[in-house]
């Protein structure tokens, strides 16, 4: 069975995260690769679907729904799994009390879920370094405002063991 992990990624972190899920179906024994959404042009030889990218303020990033769109039959019609990518910290809470990965689930996922149905979704922690260069305009803004490269926390949160156990489940369900 052949399995594409599709993704769209700013800063690695969610390029990352879909590189592991290739890694542990892989050794599921799969066929399994990642790739940015921008590069796959043939989704017709896949068998299966991991999509993935990473969320700014709530929503998901445009190469990834773009490409979920463009390729809408095809992944209606296979078995396919979403992911997130974007909370930062360790704060499994937020102020009101919400579950971060249930509260940061991208807005674009009610539409995609009704129109793919997808096995599951998932929402995982991320990673920002202070010190990679801006991409986009908002980041540009952050880095010119004296505090806004302290507004959010620096680090890696990616739940390696979490994920790992998510790709198995898949793996299992595709086996």
């Amino acid at each position: 069975m052949k399995v594409l992990i599709a993704y769209a990624s700013r800063h690695g972190s969610t390029a990352g995260i879909a590189e592991r899920i290739a890694a542990e179906l892989a050794a599921a024994g799969l066929e399994a690769e990642a790739m940015r959404t921008e590069d796959v042009h043939d989704v017709e030889q896949y068998d299966a679907f991991v999509v993935g990218a990473a969320a700014y303020m709530f929503h998901w990033m445009k190469d990834a729904t773009r490409f979920v769109k463009r390729h809408k039959a095809v992944l209606a019609s296979r078995p396919l799994w979403l992911f997130s990518s974007g909370p930062l910290g360790t704060d499994t809470v937020d102020a009101e009390g919400r579950d971060v990965l249930e509260s940061s689930r991208p807005k674009e996922f009610e539409e995609l879920s009704s129109a793919l149905h997808p096995r599951e979704e998932r929402v995982f922690f991320g990673a920002w370094d202070p010190d990679a260069a801006p991409v986009g305009a908002a980041e540009h803004l952050m880095k010119l405002v004296p505090a806004g490269a302290q507004a959010l926390p620096a680090g890696d949160f990616r739940d390696w063991a979490s994920i790992d156990a998510w790709a198995r489940t898949i793996a299992a369900e595709l086996e």
